[in-house]
């Protein structure tokens, strides 16, 4: 089977990198899969699942915060906000930012909240939790 070449890198750190049949993002429009000599593109990336099945066929997912993607010539370059693989997920670490957004979210217009902050935390966290229970 013909292969693509896939880094993702976050502002820390580099999370993968190597050769894959697909890749899988969430894109701002949706999800989409980049195969074998797809067509060149540029994408932001919303929060959600990436996934990969690598050269061997295995599964791999991670969590993401956002980001863009570029896709050309059989690569793909991720740079995300932030990914995590779904077996480095803690759990209960996305069990307590969602109980703090959701106090966040329910002391609207009490303080000084920023909403939007809270929002964003609160989907992180949801796709966390999700990913580690699929």
């Amino acid at each position: 089977m013909k292969e693509i070449f896939v880094e993702i890198i976050t502002p820390s750190k580099s999370v993968f990198k190597g050769k894959v049949i697909s890749i899988t993002v969430p894109g701002a429009l949706g999800n989409f899969q980049v195969l074998f000599n797809h067509a060149p593109i540029l994408s932001s990336l919303e929060i959600g699942r990436i996934k990969i099945e690598d050269e061997k066929g295995e599964k791999i997912e991670f969590a993401t915060g956002g980001g863009t993607v570029e896709v050309i010539d059989n690569k793909v370059l991720v740079l995300a906000d932030s990914a995590e693989a779904a077996d480095e997920i803690d759990l209960e670490r996305a069990k307590n930012s969602y109980k703090r957004a959701k106090e966040r979210l329910a002391s609207r217009g009490k303080g000084d909240i920023d909403m939007i902050r809270a929002e964003l935390s609160l989907q992180r966290a949801m796709n966390r939790m999700k990913i580690v229970r699929d």
